[in-house]
């Protein structure tokens, strides 16, 4: 039997359940969906109506925040994502502070990232279907398109690169969408990246140049996404070594068979955009995510491809997960906290006043502009007498004419 229900720690943030969502501010906190080594995610939603149906609120570390340097790096992460408007990447809402706690709100994307998806295609044995592959593909180029090209409020190019474009970081919907996720971390960390003397990023997913510690421009990350699309046809690691070392050899190299080589569904033209995006000299590579993504929608009109396609495909291969998805966000929608329960109870019911039906007006019906009346209440319809069968009232069928020809017989008398 267990004991007592211990109280919660007063400095620590409580996550909250889709049925007992906790108040953060102006937001509702329904659980703890990520954690990573800078901040908590969690899945939210505004007290007020108005805005999206779920959120996701990454909330800063507290023992980060006590450094103005990591405080910094996340503002610099939201305020960069807020820039971020494509359909291709997350998007980001609002930077703010509650209750001294840093946080940024974003887009909450139900489904799962890529990696989980090609760890399902290897348990199951099975593969991500090439057309499948090919549009995901090109919604990251589209999406690091849109980065690369973004220019400040002065209208000079931000000169944005990702630096950590890899499985983990694209998310498929439940519902067929592709975006990329933490795209303003990886500039934020650009600044601090030269004193830690540390390298971002995942080694299997880095370019030649990136792994050489050389400077690096836009076509380092689509050499990155070049690598993801590999994975994608092959459902293999494309770089594997059983040390850093020998990893960090092979990216440096980037020897790379062609994805046909392990899917013979992969056509030449697949293995040709392939080999251009993965090519070691970064002079010979795509030098536009642009012209990656033109290449990959050119090839996918061959396919006949719709994007109801990957919603199907993502709620077959996670049926249980994405069942459990609609139940939790259907209680999220409808739950509020304790303490506004017992306020509202509390409270009592709420009494409905029915007013007394007014006394017919002596007013005239159509007082004039400057009337007392006129605009303050809206005047009671006097009811209609139905004439004849399809016929107007006897007032309606009288009209001006009528009315004038009473008055002057009223007047003759």
């Amino acid at each position: 039997m267990s004991g007592p229900k211990r109280p919660a720690d007063p400095g620590k943030l409580q996550p909250g359940s889709p049925g007992e969502p906790e108040l953060f501010g102006k937001y509702y906190l329904h659980g703890l969906i990520a954690r990573g080594g800078m901040a908590e995610v969690y899945r939210a939603r505004l007290r007020d109506e108005g805005g999206p149906d779920m959120l996701a609120i990454k909330v800063m570390r507290p023992q980060l925040a006590r450094e103005a340097r990591f405080v910094d790096m996340f503002n610099r992460e939201g305020q960069l994502a807020m820039l971020l408007q494509d359909a291709s990447i997350v998007r980001t809402f609002e930077v703010g502070r509650i209750e001294g706690r840093h946080y940024i709100a974003m887009e909450y994307i139900g489904g799962r990232d890529l990696t989980q998806v090609l760890r399902r295609c290897q348990e199951t044995n099975q593969r991500i279907p090439v057309p499948h592959a090919v549009y995901i593909g090109s919604c990251i180029a589209a999406g690091l398109d849109h980065a690369h090209n973004l220019t400040g409020a002065d209208g000079r190019p931000l000169n944005i690169v990702n630096r950590d474009v890899s499985p983990s970081n694209v998310r498929l919907s439940y519902g067929g969408d592709v975006k990329l996720l933490d795209f303003g971390i990886a500039q934020a960390l650009m600044k601090f990246t030269s004193e830690i003397g540390v390298l971002k990023g995942k080694f299997s997913y880095m370019s030649p140049e990136q792994i050489r510690g050389m400077p690096v421009d836009a076509r380092t990350d689509i050499f990155s996404a070049g690598i993801i699309l590999h994975e994608m046809l092959t459902t293999e690691k494309l770089f594997r070594g059983d040390t850093e070392f020998q990893l960090m050899e092979k990216v440096r190299k980037a020897d790379i068979d062609p994805p046909s080589k392990f899917n013979r569904r992969v056509i030449p033209e697949l293995d040709a955009i392939v080999a251009k995006a993965l090519a070691r000299d970064v002079n010979e590579r795509y030098q536009r995510a642009a012209d990656l993504a033109r290449d990959l929608q050119q090839l996918l009109e061959s396919y006949k491809f719709q994007q109801k396609e990957l919603k199907e495909f993502m709620r077959g291969r996670f049926r249980k997960e994405f069942t459990k998805e609609h139940e939790e966000i259907t209680t999220c929608l409808e739950s509020v906290p304790l303490s506004e329960r017992a306020r509202r109870e509390s409270a009592g019911p709420e009494i409905s006043i029915v007013a007394e039906p007014e006394e017919p007006s002596q007013a005239p019906a159509n007082p004039g502009p400057n009337h007392p009346d006129n605009g303050a209440r809206p005047q009671r319809p006097t009811p209609a007498v139905p004439g004849p069968a399809g016929q107007p009232p006897p007032e309606a069928q009288e009209g001006k004419s009528g009315f004038w020809s009473r008055l002057r017989g009223k007047l003759k008398k």
